[in-house]
């Protein structure tokens, strides 16, 4: 079973990405940010924090886009009150991720991952790993193409687009 490094794709459509830039690193913060969230019933997907500088962070996560608006103005007065730098939002972002238990044991998958969307232009926004997942949020216009090249890289079945929003392949 471990000799099939990745065993499929998927994609997420729909989903739209926010930052809150430059929150000071203390302990509770994160909690009172996705608290909040929580409390409001939005579903939060992926989460990425950045590396310290100067004694703030970072905070990236995905959500689903319709829950965009609401999320927004929940967040606007907490980023105040955290006394963070701002909040970034933007829709019209996809999640594609490989999965496969042989990731656990064969490195340089997601080099060839991020070369392979890379030298199609494919611009990836956020990472996030685990040790048989990595998942890439890319520009939605981009992800059936995405989709295509990583199948082609990692000798998967061929892809065709359904109209669902998630959608498991290979």
């Amino acid at each position: 079973m471990e000799d099939v490094v990745v065993r499929g794709v998927s994609i997420d459509r729909k989903q739209a990405k926010i930052t809150i830039d430059d929150v000071r690193d203390e302990p509770g913060i994160a909690g009172q940010i996705f608290s909040a969230i929580a409390k409001a019933n939005i579903v939060v997907d992926m989460i990425v924090q950045s590396v310290l500088k100067k004694g703030t962070t970072d905070l990236s996560f995905t959500i689903h886009e319709n829950d965009l608006e609401a999320a927004t103005k929940l967040l606007k007065p907490i980023v105040k009150q955290v006394k963070a730098a701002g909040l970034i939002t933007s829709g019209g972002v996809a999640k594609l991720s490989v999965v496969g238990i042989g990731m656990r044991s064969h490195s340089g998958v997601a080099a060839r991952l991020f070369d392979c969307l890379g030298k199609a232009g494919i611009n990836i926004q956020l990472i996030s790993t685990s040790e048989i997942k990595i998942a890439v949020v890319i520009d939605e216009a981009d992800v059936d193409r995405a989709a295509q090249l990583t199948h082609a890289e990692f000798g998967l079945a061929s892809f065709a687009p359904a109209a669902s929003a998630m959608q498991p392949l290979g």
